[in-house]
Formats: structure tokens, sequence, C-alpha cells
């Protein structure tokens, strides 16, 4: 199928994508929803997917025959081929009854294809109250790094393959620790050699927090950007300044390996959602989401 653009755009509040996440405002977002559909079901990556670089094989598709789209309310629902099974429809919209049209179509697929799970994801713009976000949403952050990189982290921040050997075995310890964060995926793609470089700071020889992998992919119109990362600090020493070094760090590595930007997704109200605020990253709204 293909979209009428006129219907969508004045109800995009954020520049996302089904499959795909979040893309800057002038990216070519009419190709791109164009893409998803004509990808669909293939199994193959997008070759500006940020999600290749941890599968062969592409698990979320569109599932095009479904698509609802009209002058006020498009629905765009997507299967992701994991575990269970989940449907998701991405409601653009600003009809009153948008997401109660969007929860319907949700539950009627994941019953039809016998998916364990049906969701809705919806979005609000920049200017909406974040107070509506909290609990279901994530805030789309811009960083542009024609401002630069940023300031210098204030403690010293390495990467782990220059860790001494008791520290990379701490590691471990900090991974699983952190597996809420995903960290214990990521450790186990770091002992495969298989990701970029992680960043790491030390407390007494301890491994207080990372940030990684540091790694960079061109975006649709063949500007490089700086990928997502995990990132996080244990509990016990949280308040000494690491986070903010470590992403300071990151956005360093950025800036010198050739970055335009980065895009990332953070938990409104959380501390990575706080700290990219006083960071002057650049708000481009809230995705949310909740079981349909």
């Amino acid at each position: 199928m293909r979209f009428h653009w006129g219907w969508i755009e004045p109800v995009l509040s954020v520049p996302y994508v089904p499959t795909l996440g979040p893309v800057r405002p002038h990216d070519p977002l009419p190709d791109l929803f164009e893409a998803v559909v004509a990808n669909a079901g293939t199994g193959v990556f997008l070759p500006y997917d940020k999600d290749r670089r941890w599968s062969d094989t592409k698990t979320e598709h569109v599932l095009a025959d479904a698509i609802e789209h009209g002058p006020e309310l498009t629905l765009v629902p997507t299967y992701l081929e994991r575990g269970a099974g989940t449907v998701k429809v991405h409601v653009y919209g600003a009809r009153p009854d948008s997401l109660s049209a969007g929860a319907v179509l949700a539950r009627n697929l994941a019953a039809t294809l016998g998916a364990g799970r049906a969701r809705i994801v919806w979005f609000s713009g920049p200017d909406q109250p974040e107070a509506h976000a909290h609990g279901v949403g994530a805030r789309v952050q811009l960083k542009d790094f024609a401002r630069g990189p940023g300031a210098e982290p204030a403690a010293p921040v390495g990467e782990y393959k220059q860790l001494t050997a008791p520290a990379q075995d701490d590691f471990a310890s900090f991974a699983d620790q952190m597996a809420a964060d995903g960290f214990t995926f990521l450790h186990q793609r770091m002992r495969a050699g298989t990701v970029g470089p992680v960043l790491t700071v030390l407390h007494e020889g301890r491994v207080a927090g990372a940030i990684g992998p540091m790694e960079t992919m061109n975006d649709p119109s063949g500007t490089l950007r700086l990928l997502p990362q995990y990132f996080g600090v244990r509990p016990e020493y949280r308040g000494h300044g690491y986070g903010r070094s470590l992403w300071r760090a990151a956005m360093q590595w950025g800036h010198q390996h050739g970055a335009a930007y980065q895009l990332l997704q953070t938990e409104v109200g959380g501390a990575s959602d706080r700290l990219c605020a006083a960071e002057g990253l650049t708000s481009l709204g809230f995705v949310n989401q909740r079981d349909g």
C-alpha cells in the first residue's frame, strides 16, 4: 500500500517510524514509512536499521495487510516474533477514539495470530506536559554534534579492554547486578567480540558504571550517527557523578569518530532523562506504550 502523507503529517507529533524507531524531523519520513511496509515479512534488515547490529534476522515487521489509513487516523500494526509474540499498533491520529481504536485492532490481531501480548504505541509532542507520559512513556532525545561534544568528563573513563584483569573480572559482577539494564546481554556480546568499545568508570578498583557499545552507522540520508548504548551505574556508587562522566566520555567518542548526532529514548523522569536534559539535549517528544 501507499500512504497519503497529507493524512499522516498533521498528526505525526514525533518523528517515529514503526520497526525503525525515532528519526530526525527532516529525515525522509514518507520514504521510510513506505520502506518498512515494502520490507515487511522478508526478515531482512534495511541497511540503516540500528537493530541489525544485534541479529542476522529482523524479527519485527509491519502487518501491511492490517494497516488502517484514513484522513484523521492511521493505525500501523507490527508483529514481534519473540517469545510468545507481540502485536503493537502504532497510533497516528487526533480523534478522541484513536487509542481505543488502536487497542481494538491490537487485541483482534493478537487473537488472530495467537500472540501472547497486544500493545498500543502513541505519541505526544515536546510541547505536551511530560506528566502525561510518566509511567508509560519515553522521551526522544537528540544530541547534535554540530554544537560540539560538550564538556569533558570529570572522572577518569576508559575502555573495558584497557582494564586490569581483576577489573575485567569484576565487570561480570557488574553485568549481573545491572541485568535489568541489559548488561548481561551486552557482556555476552563483549565476550564474543561482536560489539564496539565499552567505556567504564572505576571506584577503588571496582567497575562502578559503564556505557556502550560505542558504534556508529549511517542513517537513511547517509549521515553518520552515534547509536544508542546500554548505560548504567551501580546503585551503591550513584551520586558521585559517574553517570555524567560516562555520558560525556561517550559524547566525546562520538564526536571524535565523526558522528553528526545521536538519537535515544529515555524513561520520562528517570536518571538518564534528567541527565540528558541537564546536558542540553533537544526533546523531540514522547513515545508512549501500554497493553491494549
